[in-house]
């Protein structure tokens, strides 16, 4: 498939108008015009709708949009990579790439991009380090990982962060709760904000605490947690409760607790967090695999990635 073609055919999905596509590319109208016809013939289905307003995208006109911005995401990284590459020094053995997964990371997404860079950069050493709820910021600050799966979206100089997904939060309870037979139903915010979450250590970045606590509740469980086993222990056996988002229960099926949804709690995201300053290729080549996965696996709802958390940092 011709990336020529693909990156024209984008362009106007994005610009929703042939015309401001082709400035953006440097093309003529006609010429990108006639990207979109070989495309629409190579496929034998119509991939725009060209009416009197904007241009949008057919159903198969979506997936392929989808599909485009994961393959050309792609080959920016590998071009970026042979470049550097050709210009670099003869390299000693190449240096692992370290990936940080708080708990469940970022879903299905995290196991998809760790696979995907398996098999684009197959000579490249892959270590998973587990991490903690106090460690989103300060794992890569020490350099102990290269790049981080973590959540809630944040702000940190330095540190640039691409959401990944947007879910519901729930709370997890125990079984006996009166709360838990709200399991399907659902329960509000007022309803679980005097919950007795379990405590976090002194040192939790201030995003993860009020994350965790809805940023407003107060009442606090005797014990301590660092990890999602540890919420769900404390929780099964009635000493607390805890909070999360709505894949946390698909990972972490547990005897003794249920999961309530929150209905109108603000939603919650997931990251991917790496350092503004780290001119690792590999890091590149993970991200920007990461980032069209969830762009094409549609777990990032209505989110734009950015840098340093200030585009797409949600609202707080």
């Amino acid at each position: 498939m011709d990336l020529r073609k693909l990156s024209s055919f984008l362009a106007v999905v994005e610009e929703e108008h042939y015309g401001r596509a082709a400035t953006r590319l440097f093309l003529s109208p006609a010429a990108v015009t006639l990207h979109v016809q070989q495309l629409e013939r190579e496929f034998g289905t119509r991939l725009l709708d060209r009416g009197n307003g904007p241009v949008v995208p057919t159903v198969a006109g979506r997936r392929l949009a989808s599909h485009a911005r994961a393959l050309l995401a792609a080959a920016n990284a590998a071009v970026e990579d042979v470049t550097e590459a050709a210009l670099a020094p003869p390299a000693a053995a190449a240096r692992p790439l370290r990936v940080g997964i708080m708990g469940h990371g970022s879903a299905e997404v995290t196991p998809a991009a760790v696979n995907a860079f398996r098999r684009a950069r197959p000579e490249v050493p892959l270590e998973l380090l587990q991490l903690n709820f106090t460690e989103h910021i300060s794992a890569l600050g020490e350099d102990r990982v290269d790049v981080a799966f973590v959540r809630p979206a944040f702000e940190a100089e330095g540190v640039e962060v691409d959401i990944l997904t947007s879910e519901q939060r729930i709370v997890a309870v125990p079984a006996r709760s009166p709360l838990a037979d709200a399991a399907v139903t659902g329960v509000h915010v007022a309803d679980v904000i005097d919950l007795p979450y379990l405590q976090l250590p002194p040192h939790t970045p201030r995003d993860f605490t009020d994350y965790l606590y809805f940023e407003t509740g107060e009442r606090r469980a005797p014990d301590y947690a660092l990890t999602p086993q540890d919420i769900l222990t404390s929780v099964a056996a009635g000493r607390g409760a805890g909070s999360g988002l709505k894949s946390f229960a698909r990972y972490y099926p547990w005897p003794g607790t249920r999961y309530v949804p929150v209905l109108d709690a603000p939603r919650a995201h997931s990251v991917l967090a790496t350092r503004t300053t780290d001119t690792n290729p590999e890091v590149r080549i993970f991200r920007a695999l990461t980032v069209a996965l969830a762009r094409e696996m549609g777990t990032t709802g209505n989110c734009r990635t950015g840098s340093s958390g200030r585009r797409g940092h949600p609202s707080r």
